[in-house]
């Protein structure tokens, strides 16, 4: 059996656990704020990303992932044996998949066939949904292009839902117009999005957080989510706790999950969806027989 290294990058949002338990490695984008370059959860975590926000109302910006970071990294694992799977956010959102391609092609003289990427076409957990799936693969002795086969089959049956707190931040992300932004906040309006071919989709609103979570569920059985028995369900939280939990139950009571996780949504999402951003990721339904 051929070393296999999994590589993805902090668009992922995939927690420390799973990064241990799996060696994966995790390549950060970089966080401006104010001026200053962050790379995200080595030099910032989201803890001290969400305060900053909530206290001083800064408008963050990213960064890609470089091709030197690709080129670097890859490369040292290509010399230690491994082959190598990286499986990026989507393409239609970042260039980080780009780069991570021109990498690739600049190795591949010394190093054919040795290193794959796939498009995730997803964003923040549900691309780690991928990344988890892959290394559960490798576990039980699968070959990289058997990896490549099943992780491409699946991955547009991962889902992702979530609402934003603050419209400001989906504003200045391009996702709604100003105008929108400022009438729906007078009115405590909070978007309710989904992830759809790598892009955020504005599917509904609700009116005022209690109605949040009731909603987000009736969109996942919009998409292919009937139930969660036999699956686990990550919930994704920023700052807001309470929110979390309130998701939590009705998820529980609505959806039979046979485990629920959570993770902390990262400051490249977060950077998009402000504080207050609560949502989840899970398998679709049609994924189950390839689980």
């Amino acid at each position: 059996m051929n070393k296999i290294k999994i590589v993805c990058d902090s668009l992922s949002d995939i927690s420390q656990d799973y990064l241990d338990l799996y060696d994966i490695d995790m390549l950060p984008l970089s966080i401006i704020i104010d001026g200053v370059e962050y790379k995200d959860r080595i030099d910032i975590d989201g803890e001290k990303f969400y305060k900053l926000l909530r206290e001083e109302g800064i408008i963050p910006k990213t960064s890609q992932v470089t091709y030197g970071a690709f080129y670097e990294n890859f490369k040292k694992y290509c010399e230690e044996g491994y082959d190598i799977l990286y499986i990026s956010a989507a393409a239609s959102a970042t260039g980080t998949y780009q780069s991570a391609v021109m990498a690739k092609s600049e190795l591949e003289d010394n190093f054919y066939n040795k290193i794959r990427i796939i498009d995730s076409n997803t964003l923040s957990f549900a691309i780690a949904i991928q990344v988890i799936r892959a290394c559960q693969l490798r576990e039980e002795g699968k070959e990289l292009d058997e990896i490549v086969d099943q992780i491409e089959a699946m991955k547009d049956m991962a889902f992702g839902c979530f609402s934003c707190d603050d419209l400001l931040y989906l504003s200045k992300g391009g996702r709604i117009s100003g105008a929108t932004a400022t009438i729906g906040t007078v009115l405590s309006i909070k978007p309710l999005c989904i992830i759809k071919d790598g892009i955020v989709d504005n599917v509904g609103m609700a009116r005022g957080k209690k109605n949040v979570a009731s909603k987000l569920v009736d969109i996942a059985r919009g998409n292919g989510i009937s139930s969660l028995e036999g699956r686990t369900v990550y919930i994704g939280y920023s700052d807001d706790l309470k929110e979390r939990d309130r998701l939590e139950e009705l998820i529980k009571s609505e959806l039979n999950p046979s485990e629920i996780r959570y993770f902390m949504i990262g400051c490249g999402i977060g950077t998009h969806g402000g504080p207050g951003t609560t949502g989840f990721i899970c398998w679709k339904d049609q994924a189950r027989e390839l689980l």
